[in-house]
């Protein structure tokens, strides 16, 4: 299953993120997700972004939707496919920040990535994790698949989340879609507004 990045973190409607310096990217170590991670990752997204638990970070969507933010079979699909990766953030081996990785052909026949599932742990929230995970992100994407551009999609409800995104070089394109009402893989709306609205940002590739 292949989620929207509507919960593309960090903010939830009405919050503001906050702009605390990375001081706990050193610690961190990166991998790429395997099958045994899935139940660790499952409950990872969901709490940052379902339920009352993750009003404790600025990830929440509780107040635009209820019910599921993945599944395992949407997270096993994510590293069982071709071109595609969960990249997982560790601390002392515990998993605590994630990100899904795909690679996709651009409208010029040239690689890109789309970046989507992103949670970040929502009592570790604010520190710059979720900075130093975007930042690994982008070069993933720029060193093994060459790609010259990320794409991400984004609720539009969601300011403060695409404002964040824009201080971090990504641009609003008004390329949007509509939310997929109906399908509860993606979550139960609680308004009927919402739409994803694309965002790009250029990478600068490696010399070669």
């Amino acid at each position: 299953m292949n989620v929207p990045n509507a919960l593309n973190t960090p903010g939830s409607a009405g919050s503001t993120a906050p702009e605390t310096a990375p001081a706990a990217a050193s610690a961190l170590s990166f991998r790429t997700a395997g099958e045994g991670d899935v139940p660790a990752l499952v409950a990872l997204v969901e709490s940052a972004y379902r339920g009352e638990a993750s009003r404790a970070g600025w990830t929440t969507e509780a107040d635009l939707l209820d019910g599921q933010r993945t599944d395992p079979e949407g997270v096993a699909d994510v590293i069982r496919a071709p071109g595609s990766l969960m990249l997982v953030a560790e601390r002392d081996g515990e998993p605590i920040a994630c990100c899904q990785l795909e690679r996709r052909e651009g409208g010029a026949g040239q690689p890109v990535a789309y970046f989507g599932m992103f949670a970040v742990r929502p009592v570790l929230q604010g520190g710059g994790l979720g900075r130093a995970v975007l930042a690994e992100a982008e070069r993933v994407a720029r060193e093994r698949w060459g790609a010259g551009e990320m794409h991400m999609t984004v609720i539009t409800a969601r300011a403060d989340l695409i404002a964040w995104y824009e201080r971090r070089g990504y641009v609003r394109t008004g390329r949007t879609n509509p939310f997929p009402y109906g399908d509860e893989r993606f979550g139960v709306p609680l308004r009927d507004d919402l739409e994803f609205e694309l965002l790009v940002k250029p990478l600068r590739l490696p010399p070669s």
